[in-house]
C-alpha cells in the first residue's frame, strides 16, 4: 500500500516544459538551461515517466564513412548567383532553409523570383502561400517576369493540404511562405504558436529527407529581429538566412547564419526597385558618390562584409553651433565609435575647434559600418570638415584607432587593398605590415594619428604656434604625404 501511494504520488508531481525549445524538467527554473531564454519555464502537467527503449531492428546498416556516396548531397544552383554564393553553391536536395526578415524587405519577391529561375524540365517547384492568394501573387510574378510552365502555385493554409500538393506535383524544390500561417489540425493552438510551428517544420522536414526534395521556408521575425517562434525551429533546419535592409535604401543583405554545406560568413547583396530584385556582383557603386574634384569632410574606407570586401564612403560636416550643448547627430555610424574619434582628434591630434561646433556625420547608400577597421575613415572625415580641406583623390583609409591615437590592425587587409585596387584607387592609409600590397598602388603605413592626418593639405597659419614644436610621425613620401605641422608643447 505505501510503495502504490508513493507511485501515485511521484505521477501526479508537476513537471515543466520550455515553451521556447520544449525542454522538460521536474522543477522550475528561471532560466531554460537548453536554449537560455529567460520566463520561459512553465508547469504543463504531470512528470514525465521513465521509459526505456529496448532494441530495434535497424532501417539501414552502418558502412564505413568512405563508402557512403556523397553525390546525393551535390548542390544545384538557384539560378540567383547571390543566393546561391550564400548558401555554398546552391540547394542540395533534401535540405530546409530557412529564411527570416522584416515586413516588406522583400522576401516573397526573392523567393519567387528564385522559384521561376529553379524550375525546369526535370525539376518542378511548388510555390505555397498561406499570407496572400494565388492571384495576389501572380500580380507579383508578372510584375518581376516569374512566370514559369513548370512553376505550380497553391494557397494553402492546412498542413494536410500541402502534403497533398506534394504528392501531386512531385516538386523538386518547395516554397513555403511562411511557416507561421500553415496549421494542422490534429494540434492544439493557433498558427504560429509553439505546438503547430514545431508540428509543421517537423512534417516538412520528414518529407523532404523522404523525397529528396529542397524545401524553403519564409520565417517571421519579432521586434527585437529574432525569428519568431520556437527556438527548436533554427535547430531542426540545415541553414538559416537573415534577409536584411532598410527600407528607405536600395541594398538588401542576405547573410548565413547556420549553414551545414557551407561557409557562414558568405554575404549576398541586392536590388530590390520597381520590377522586382536583382543581385548586385559588384555592389561598391552604390555606397560611393562620383565627384569630379574631392569635397572636403568626406573619406573612403573598404568594409568587410562578411568575406566580402566593399568600398564605402563616409561623410561629415561641420557647422557653428547656435545652442550651449553642440549637436551630435550620427547616420549609418555608431555614436559611440563617432565621440571616441572626436575625442582622439582633440587630445591626440590637437585639433580644438570640434568641441563647440555641430558634427554630423554619415554614410552613403544607407550601409551601415560598425567595424572598428572605419575607425581611421572616420577620424579623417572629421578632420577634414574641421580644417575645410579635402583629403587627396583615390585615397583610402583603413585601420582601428585606439584611445592612446595609435592605429591597429585589422582583418582582412589584403582582401581589402585588392578591393580599392580593382575600383581604382591609387592611394591607401593603413596600419604597420599590411602584407602584400596590390601592383599599382602606393600604400603609407600609419602608426597613430599624428602621421594619418599629415596627409591633410597644409593651411596657412595667421599667426605662429607658441613654443618649440617636434615633428611627429616618419616622412610619408609619395603624392599623398606631406610634412607634419608642428605642435605646441603645453606650457
Amino acid at each position: 500500500m505505501a510503495a502504490r501511494t508513493s507511485r501515485s504520488s511521484a505521477k501526479d508531481r508537476p513537471s515543466y516544459r520550455c515553451t521556447e525549445c520544449g525542454w522538460t524538467t521536474a522543477k522550475w527554473l528561471g532560466r531554460c538551461p537548453e536554449c537560455q531564454a529567460w520566463g520561459t519555464v512553465e508547469e504543463f502537467g504531470g512528470a514525465p515517466a521513465v521509459r526505456t527503449t529496448a532494441p530495434g531492428r535497424v532501417t539501414t546498416a552502418a558502412v564505413p564513412i568512405a563508402q557512403v556516396d556523397g553525390r546525393q548531397a551535390t548542390a544545384r544552383g538557384t539560378g540567383v548567383p547571390e543566393l546561391d554564393r550564400v548558401l555554398g553553391g546552391g540547394l542540395v536536395p533534401s535540405a530546409v532553409v530557412l529564411l527570416a526578415g522584416e515586413p516588406g524587405v522583400g522576401k516573397s519577391t526573392l523567393l519567387l523570383d528564385v522559384a521561376a529561375k529553379a524550375a525546369t524540365d526535370e525539376h518542378r517547384t511548388l510555390y505555397v502561400t498561406g499570407e496572400e492568394s494565388a492571384s495576389q501573387v501572380r500580380l507579383r510574378a508578372d510584375r518581376i517576369g516569374a512566370l514559369s510552365d513548370h512553376l505550380y502555385l497553391a494557397a494553402e493554409t492546412d498542413l494536410s493540404a500541402v502534403l497533398g500538393h506534394l504528392d501531386s506535383v512531385k516538386p523538386s524544390l518547395l516554397i513555403l511562405d511562411s511557416v507561421q500561417t500553415v496549421a494542422s489540425p490534429e494540434i492544439d493552438g493557433a498558427p504560429g504558436g509553439m505546438a503547430q510551428v514545431r508540428e509543421v517544420a517537423g512534417a516538412l522536414i520528414r518529407a523532404s529527407k523522404e523525397r529528396g526534395m529542397a524545401t524553403l521556408l519564409v520565417g517571421h521575425v519579432t521586434k527585437d529581429g529574432a525569428i519568431a517562434g520556437p527556438r527548436l525551429l533554427e535547430h531542426l533546419v540545415d541553414v538559416v538566412l537573415h534577409f536584411e535592409g532598410d527600407r528607405h535604401a536600395r541594398l538588401r543583405l542576405v547573410r548565413g547564419v547556420k549553414n551545414r554545406y557551407g561557409a557562414t560568413d558568405e554575404v549576398g547583396c541586392f536590388e530590390l526597385h520597381d520590377e522586382g530584385i536583382t543581385g548586385l556582383a559588384d555592389p561598391s557603386g552604390l555606397f560611393l558618390t562620383r565627384r569630379a574634384e574631392p569635397v572636403p569632410g568626406t573619406c573612403l574606407t573598404v568594409t568587410l562584409e562578411g568575406r566580402r570586401p566593399l568600398v564605402a564612403e563616409v561623410q561629415a560636416l561641420t557647422v557653428d553651433s547656435q545652442i550651449p550643448s553642440p549637436r551630435r547627430t550620427t547616420s549609418g555610424l555608431e555614436t559611440s565609435r563617432v565621440s571616441m574619434m572626436l575625442a582622439v582628434l582633440e587630445q591626440r591630434g590637437r585639433i580644438s575647434a570640434l568641441g563647440k561646433r555641430d558634427i554630423y556625420s554619415a554614410t552613403v547608400g544607407g550601409v551601415k559600418l560598425s567595424e572598428p577597421a572605419a575607425d581611421l575613415a572616420v577620424a579623417l572625415a572629421l578632420a577634414s570638415a574641421a580644417s575645410d580641406t579635402p583629403l587627396p583623390k583615390n585615397l583610402v583609409a583603413i585601420g582601428e584607432v585606439g584611445l592612446a591615437g595609435e592605429v591597429r590592425r585589422v582583418t582582412g587587409v589584403q582582401r581589402r587593398l585588392a578591393e580599392a585596387a580593382r575600383l581604382g584607387f591609387t592611394h591607401a592609409l593603413v596600419p604597420a605590415d599590411p602584407g602584400k600590397v596590390p601592383s599599382g598602388m602606393k600604400v603609407l603605413e600609419v602608426s597613430d594619428i599624428g602621421e594619418a592626418l599629415r596627409v591633410l593639405p597644409k593651411r596657412p597659419r595667421r599667426e605662429p604656434a607658441r613654443g618649440a614644436g617636434k615633428e611627429t610621425g616618419r616622412e610619408s613620401g609619395g603624392e599623398t604625404g606631406r610634412e607634419a605641422s608642428p605642435r605646441t608643447t603645453p606650457e
